[in-house]
């Protein structure tokens, strides 16, 4: 069983907090000890934990669009 989490700030000046974010990924590492990832920008956070099961080597995130420019984290499978 994999965790993701995630956080939107409503006061642009402040944004979303890594910190804060990191204390969520740390609350559900027995969900996915094999793997994190995070994506901090501005007012958006979003993390994963990972428990490798299939495609053991593939599965790093977030993932990112060709242009780099939008990234997600999700818990499934991509065909």
């Amino acid at each position: 069983m994999c965790g993701i989490a995630g956080i939107y700030s409503f006061d642009r000046s402040r944004g979303a907090s890594p910190t804060i974010l990191e204390g969520m990924l740390q609350a559900i590492y027995h969900r996915g000890p094999d793997e994190d990832g995070r994506l901090c920008d501005g007012e958006v956070a979003m993390g994963m934990r990972r428990l490798s099961i299939i495609d053991l080597a593939d599965g790093t995130q977030p993932i990112y669009d060709e242009s780099g420019r939008y990234g997600i984290v999700f818990n499934g499978e991509i065909y």
